[in-house]
């Protein structure tokens, strides 16, 4: 283990640190670390299983020997100066369980990357320049607890597939310029305790049931088609339908149960008493 942050430590990472073979914890965060985070070098620490370089001033492009990191499970790189596209290979690293990427100049269209054989438990890649649509692949990353993807340049609409991420506690989509609906199978997030997707673009009611009546006015700022009884833009009957419909229909399940229920009981009521009748009648 080496562990050397927040400490006024400037220059490049030497070359001798990449000797110990063995290691398997690195942290130098919040120093003055320069240059850009060799490949080849960083390849002789196979037995990395923690990486925090976060808060210095790397710059250059993330190598594509992060792949070969296989026992890898954090990799924090936030606030640097990190440019170009991830690496496909970062999927290799099928134990990464927290990947912090915040606050960098990473680009590319997130599309394009497939994460899907790691199960990452906190993923943030706020506050870079990523574009595209948020791929609907997100919903297979089920071990997510925290989905942080603000200030970036997204479009297209939140993905139905969101709902899939049951563990989900903490989802940022904001300063962004996604568009459409907020999603109505969001409600079922039933472990989110913080959601943010405001300035954005999006339009129709805010669900008002379910983990979405806790959330503040300031998580839906900065989206003026939005509609909520929280918010200045109050729904008409036609833009709260949709919301209204789920409660209906929650509403009716209910009724009908309850309906089954005393079917059920009063259909017992009246066989137990023809059976008393024929004993005591």
């Amino acid at each position: 283990m080496l562990k050397a942050g927040h400490n006024n430590i400037s220059g490049a990472l030497p070359d001798d640190l990449f000797r110990a073979t063995s290691l398997e914890h690195l942290s130098f965060p919040n120093n003055g670390l320069q240059g850009t985070i060799d490949g080849e070098l960083l390849i002789k620490l196979s037995d990395l299983v923690f990486l925090d370089l976060g808060g210095n001033r790397f710059s250059g492009k993330l190598s594509v020997s992060i792949g070969q990191l296989k026992r890898l499970e954090e990799l924090r790189l936030d606030h640097n100066y990190i440019s170009g596209e991830l690496p496909s290979t970062l999927a290799n690293c099928i134990n990464l369980a927290a990947i912090v990427l915040k606050s960098n100049k990473f680009t590319g269209d997130l599309a394009k990357y497939h994460t899907t054989n790691a199960f990452p438990k906190m993923l943030n890649l706020g506050n870079n320049k990523f574009s595209g649509a948020i791929p609907k692949e997100i919903g297979q990353l089920k071990a997510l607890l925290s989905l942080n993807l603000s200030f970036n340049n997204l479009h297209g609409e939140i993905p139905q597939s969101a709902s899939n991420l049951k563990n989900l506690m903490v989802l940022d989509l904001s300063s962004n310029h996604l568009t459409g609906a907020i999603p109505l199978s969001l409600v079922n997030l039933h472990f989110l305790s913080e959601f943010n997707i405001s300035y954005n673009d999006l339009e129709g009611p805010v669900p008002i049931i379910g983990q979405f009546s806790t959330f503040p006015s300031s998580s839906f700022a900065g989206n003026p088609k939005l509609c909520s009884p929280m918010l200045l833009h109050h729904c008409d009957s036609a833009e709260a339908a949709p919301v209204s419909a789920i409660s209906t229909k929650q509403y009716v399940d209910k009724v009908v149960f309850a309906i089954a229920i005393g079917v059920f009981f009063g259909v017992g009521v009246l066989y137990d008493q023809i059976i008393v009748s024929r004993f005591f009648g």
